[in-house]
């Protein structure tokens, strides 16, 4: 026959025992479900963050992409127009400032014709402006007006002398600058097709 040996604990001991064991078990088990559940959410996370970084890398491959494709069609466009713009500058624009002149000449006098008594209004212009000038100012009855010519002028460049007041007016200058503007544009552009 075996070896008995006395057993020491009693029975309410050991049912006592036994809940303590199945709150541990379970407590273990919560642990391991806690443990998978936020291992599960940081796999979650950074997957949806490449996601993210994903698309961003595409749009903005795909922005870059049509800005360059807007870049190189408005170089296009403009280098298409730039001799049109630039032909319409030499030809039209003189042509546009001097029919502007006399125009010009009759606005700028009509205020200095109300504030002068019957002092002469003094216009000093080239002789070539002179025919178109004339034609105009006949329609401004009652202006004492003495009309001198001055050869060194441009043909676009008008002085109105009133006293010791003298008023400049320059087609020719801001003709010069208009072009000069169109040219730069133009020449921006076609650096900055070059880079």
């Amino acid at each position: 026959m075996g070896l008995k040996l006395e057993v020491f604990e009693s029975q309410a001991e050991t049912e006592a025992l036994a809940p303590d064991r199945a709150s541990a078990a379970e407590e273990e088990r919560l642990a391991a479900y806690e443990q998978g559940y936020s291992a599960g959410w940081e796999d979650a996370a950074n997957a949806a963050n490449q996601d993210q970084t994903q698309i961003r890398g595409d749009l903005a491959r795909s922005i870059q992409a049509l800005g360059f494709t807007f870049h190189d069609a408005r170089m296009h466009v403009l280098k298409a127009l730039a001799p049109l713009i630039r032909e319409m500058v030499n030809r039209l624009l003189p042509e546009v400032a001097h029919a502007a002149l006399a125009p010009v000449v009759l606005e700028t006098l009509m205020p200095l014709a109300k504030d002068l008594a019957e002092a002469p209004v003094e216009l000093v212009l080239n002789p070539a402006a002179r025919l178109p000038v004339e034609t105009l100012l006949e329609h401004a009855t009652g202006l004492p007006l003495r009309i001198v010519e001055e050869p060194t002028l441009g043909e676009g460049q008008v002085y109105l002398r009133l006293g010791e007041t003298e008023t400049r007016i320059d087609l020719d200058r801001a003709t010069q600058e208009l072009s000069t503007a169109v040219y730069n544009f133009f020449g921006l552009s076609e650096q900055d097709r070059r880079i």
